[in-house]
């Protein structure tokens, strides 16, 4: 072997050793890489032995990071001493004394609650970064970097960290010293305006949904920077933010606009290209109709015996339909008002077109379907007793989420997570809750 191929060998080492071998820090060995110490184990998860520092309140970051949790990383759930995360007071209702709000989505966390402001709080947090391969914020650009806790810093002290940061509307720019509210960012970003009724006044989605659809955003762009972090030996900084969600999401009504200028409307439960193809009022209650292409209107026009209409020339095509679109949808909307929302459903069984009710929360709880999901989910809370949220929306093969653990009360964890985590002796805890840098609940 050359001198030349020996020096590339040692070079191409160099640079991979990071990436297999277990990193030093202060606080213990964190792995860098996913290896194979787990196989030959049952149940599995996915993020099994990634630790996550979730610095973030109210929805788009728990909402990320309890994802995490569920897929199995160690959530460590940071939290001001008193009020903690701003939604466990958004109630009611409440179960016990926590908010059903903040119980819906901080399963399988940690809670710890440290004094940011407190310089001995801050250097916990930086200490816990080190021991953490990701670390998710949503505070305002330049808040952390004030009490030391900014990507910039971490990132040299924690060079393994994957940094996500949430915010209204990005790091930099001219609105991104603006805090983010997802009715503001909804409004902002167009989806409001294509949200209501088609003669009425905007209206606000009925589930803060760019705040959710921020938190899967981020969840996904973690997941990337795990595999980043693979190939690269290092951490990154991800950029997450309300508005860029939200505007990504208008997907077709944004490439209508960009490509041909058009500007969007609201249509209620309506399809703007597509009749009959929205909800319809019944005898008691309402029932949505997808009639997508021609033969599934002829079934339609079957199943409410309208057979005439399928024969009308006016509604022959789609492109007329849309055409015609009030006078098709008066008569079909008187003819749906003449039966009951289930004897519609009995009848358009089996034809192929899609249908389905329009349903109260009750009755999506008593569907079958959504039991069969494992989508309402059990578990016993330290103070609130039995409690149900909503379960994970994907399932994997390979493992079952049979035991999450509840959300926290806060405080819960301080003390655990600083003696097994970074390894503080009982003088040294007891000195940080005396000063009131840290708080430990009675329940832990």
């Amino acid at each position: 072997m050359s001198v030349e191929t020996c020096g590339k060998l040692l070079s191409r080492l160099a640079r991979i050793r990071p990436r297999l071998l277990p990193v030093k820090i202060d606080c213990s060995y964190a792995r860098r890489s996913f290896t194979s110490e787990l196989k030959g184990r049952q149940q599995i998860r996915p993020l099994d032995g990634v630790k996550v520092l979730d610095l973030t309140r109210v929805l788009a970051g728990p909402f990320a990071t309890m994802i995490l949790g569920d897929l199995g990383a160690e959530v460590i759930k940071v939290e001001r001493p008193g009020p903690g995360d701003d939604t466990r007071a958004w109630g009611p209702p409440f179960v016990g004394k926590e908010s059903a709000y903040f119980l819906s989505v901080n399963r399988n966390k940690k809670s710890i609650a440290v004094n940011l402001k407190d310089p001995s709080g801050a250097k916990l947090v930086t200490e816990l970064a080190r021991c953490c391969d990701i670390l998710v914020e949503n505070y305002l650009p330049g808040k952390l970097e004030e009490m030391g806790l900014g990507y910039k810093h971490l990132s040299e002290v924690a060079p393994q960290l994957i940094y996500c940061s949430i915010t209204g509307y990005g790091q930099t720019g001219p609105q991104s010293h603006k805090p983010g509210y997802d009715s503001i960012a909804s409004a902002v970003s167009g989806m409001m305006h294509i949200t209501g009724p088609e003669d009425g006044a905007p209206v606000r989605p009925g589930v803060a949904m760019t705040d959710l659809a921020t938190g899967l955003y981020a969840q996904g762009a973690v997941m990337a920077g795990l595999l980043q972090r693979q190939k690269t030996g290092r951490g990154l900084h991800i950029d997450c933010n309300l508005l860029s969600s939200q505007v990504a999401c208008l997907t077709h009504i944004a490439a209508n606009y960009l490509n041909a200028g058009k500007e969007a409307r609201r249509w209620g439960t309506a399809h703007e290209s597509i009749v009959p193809y929205q909800g319809f009022q019944t005898k008691d209650g309402y029932l949505i109709v997808a009639s997508g292409n021609d033969q599934q209107f002829f079934k339609v026009c079957k199943v409410l015996g309208m057979n005439d209409l399928a024969e009308n020339s006016k509604y022959k095509t789609n492109t007329l339909r849309v055409q015609h679109r009030k006078e098709l949808l008066h008569l079909l909307s008187e003819r749906f008002l003449e039966e009951s929302t289930a004897e519609w459903l009995r009848r358009f069984e089996g034809t192929g077109v899609p249908c389905g009710p329009i349903n109260t929360i009750q009755q999506v709880f008593s569907d079958p379907q959504v039991a069969h999901n494992g989508l309402i989910l059990e578990m016993d809370h330290p103070t609130s007793g039995r409690i149900t949220v909503p379960g994970p929306a994907v399932r994997f093969n390979s493992f079952e989420f049979d035991k999450p653990t509840p959300p926290p009360v806060i405080g819960q964890h301080t003390v655990e997570v600083l003696r097994d985590i970074l390894g503080y002796s009982d003088e040294v805890i007891n000195n940080l809750l005396a000063s009131g840098t840290v708080f430990q609940n009675a329940v832990h």
